[in-house]
């Protein structure tokens, strides 16, 4: 059953939106097609340059449950719902997986696992908004460097698609989608502190190891923009949208090696990124 949009204007909600982001790109993207947007960020000087009259800046902080829970409670007590939520909100890791800091692990841990932080706002009195969780062709397709990022997304996945059942026990109008996100160029993974440690078993691999940090920074790649107009139209369709969807540079390359036998994928995908 499709979930029904209401005829006001529509109230979005979204994660993680600092400057140079996907967050930042779809606020304004809501924006522009006339929704009333709440954008969200730890810090909250990260978001002060979204100046649109629609778009209205709150700090929180996605892994915890009472900064989440208030400001929920803060936007249905000044828009009286929330019909669209997007869990956008991440942090960069890259690096060889046995040269990450434990530090760093543990902050995705919280970030990939915690049910706040995938985007559950339901559980905090919006119980027919259309939630999207912002995910990765990584979550099932695991490149180099990036072990510790693709193990947080394939978390995400495994939590919206059992939240995508479980939702059916509470409402047939909650929606949960998840956002299979490909190749998009933004300042996300410039945002990374890893530096390769002096006495790393890797540092024969440094130049791959850069290049993965490098791949949402060409030219030819997505804008956040044009990504962002993508998931605006899904989310907004009548009908509703889809419980997946994938938008970005390359995602008919990573489906395809998806499907290869894994030797092979692991092969190609060391090829492009480990021997560099």
């Amino acid at each position: 059953m499709a979930t029904s949009i209401s005829s006001k204007p529509p109230v979005v909600l979204v994660t993680g939106c600092s400057l140079g982001g996907i967050g930042y790109a779809l606020c304004e993207a809501f924006a522009a097609r006339g929704c009333t947007v709440y954008a969200t960020s730890r810090r909250l000087e990260s978001i002060t340059s979204l100046t649109h009259p629609s778009i209205h800046c709150l700090e929180m902080d996605v892994t915890s449950d009472s900064s989440v829970k208030q400001c929920v409670e803060q936007i249905v007590h000044e828009a009286g719902r929330v019909d669209i939520a997007i869990a956008n909100a991440g942090v960069p890791c890259f690096g060889p997986v046995l040269d990450i800091p434990i530090e760093d692990a543990k902050v995705h841990k919280r970030l990939g696992c915690s049910p706040t932080s995938t985007g559950c706002i339901s559980t905090y009195g919006v119980p027919q908004a259309r939630n999207f969780h912002d995910c990765s062709v990584s979550s099932n397709l695991f490149v180099p460097w990036a072990g510790l990022y693709c193990a947080s997304k394939a978390a995400v996945g495994s939590l919206t698609e059992a939240l995508q059942m479980e939702a059916r026990a509470l409402s047939p109008d909650i929606r949960v989608t998840l956002v299979m996100a490909a190749t998009v160029r933004s300042k996300f993974s410039s945002n990374s502190k890893f530096q390769i440690p002096e006495n790393s078993l890797f540092k024969s691999c440094a130049h791959g190891i850069k290049s993965v940090t490098e791949i949402a920074m060409g030219d030819s790649v997505m804008p956040p923009s044009q990504f962002a107009n993508n998931l605006d139209h899904a989310a907004l369709r009548k009908q509703g949208p889809p419980q997946k969807i994938s938008y970005g540079s390359f995602a008919i390359h990573f489906w395809v090696l998806r499907w290869l036998p894994v030797w092979l994928a692991h092969w190609v995908l060391w090829k492009l990124y480990g021997e560099k």
